[in-house]
């Protein structure tokens, strides 16, 4: 997106050096990222980064007023509707795309959101490896505000583990080690020493939970929660008889699942910026539009 660094990027890149790079990258976790990896970071202006930061805080703003709950209580399913729900989600994740507007200018344009944690881990392992490889200007970093890979990892922690010890937490997935996103369930354990747990191995005894750590049964109280509820309930019939994760149990959810709901599938109608597409709900429009395709149509629930 900055030319004169985009022309000093490429002058600079050969085959070589990124295989060099591939390799070193897929030497930390072998085996564990499916995906391709892209040659080339984007460098960022600072006006295009504003964008997206006021599109962000729109967002937010929404999120934290206090009739929020209240406006998204529909969203939840009532079958997996999660008890004991917190204030508000530790985790939000957005999406924008690069878009030309029609005065030929670069503008963000928000594709998905998400009150869900993203590959945190993984980015951090990315910039590394890929700082050690290939050229990037001094006054541009991969982390926004003041923070830097220390602070982040610190915070991070602070959210996922809090004051419980790693052994006490878990990531929870569905067939952790089969997942495409794996390499950032790998690099969470290697910065935080909490353990990738699928829901299958989850060991109940009254509302509390336990799992084995290296032959241990060892008891969860916090879950750092990478199950997409939607996705559970599709599998549900060929996981055999495991923990009802929906029950009211002694764990505190990092974050908690029913954000994933209110957020991710109830909030961009209430949206007004013009970084973020319009977006109504279906049942609540009078008139169909007459060019309908180019428009979306997004399922809210789906079985």
């Amino acid at each position: 997106m900055i030319s004169s660094i985009r022309k000093a990027y490429n002058a600079a890149f050969t085959k070589e050096k990124y295989e060099a790079f591939l390799k070193d990258l897929h030497s930390v976790h072998p085996g564990a990222i499916e995906f391709r990896v892209a040659e080339t970071p984007i460098f960022v202006p600072a006006d295009f980064k504003e964008k997206i930061i006021d599109a962000c805080e729109s967002i937010v703003d929404i999120i934290v007023d206090p009739g929020f709950k209240k406006l998204t209580e529909k969203a939840i399913p009532k079958d997996i509707r999660v008890p004991n729900e917190n204030a508000h989600s530790h985790f939000i994740a957005f999406d924008f795309g690069i878009c030309i507007n029609e005065a030929g200018e670069y503008e963000p344009q928000l594709i998905e959101m998400q009150g869900f944690p993203t590959l945190f881990g993984y980015e951090v392992l990315l910039d590394d490896v890929f700082k050690k490889h290939f050229p990037v200007p001094a006054n541009y970093n991969s982390y926004l505000g003041k923070y830097e890979k220390g602070s982040y990892l610190k915070l991070l922690k602070e959210i996922i583990v809090g004051n419980e010890k790693p052994e006490n937490v878990i990531l929870l997935e569905v067939f952790p080690h089969k997942q495409k996103t794996r390499i950032d369930f790998y690099c969470t354990q290697d910065y935080l020493g909490i353990k990738s747990v699928c829901l299958t191995e989850l060991i109940q005894e009254g509302r509390k939970l336990y799992y084995m750590n290296d032959g241990k049964k060892t008891e969860i109280k916090r879950i750092y929660n990478r199950v997409i509820f939607d996705e559970l309930m599709h599998q549900r019939d060929k996981l055999g008889d495991v923990v009802d994760i929906t029950q009211e149990l002694e764990v505190e959810w990092i974050p908690h699942p029913n954000w994933f709901y209110r957020i991710s599938k109830y909030t961009l109608p209430f949206i007004n910026n013009p970084y973020i597409p319009e977006t109504f709900f279906l049942n609540e429009i009078k008139q169909l539009p007459g060019d309908l395709e180019n428009f979306v149509l997004k399922p809210l629930f789906w079985r």
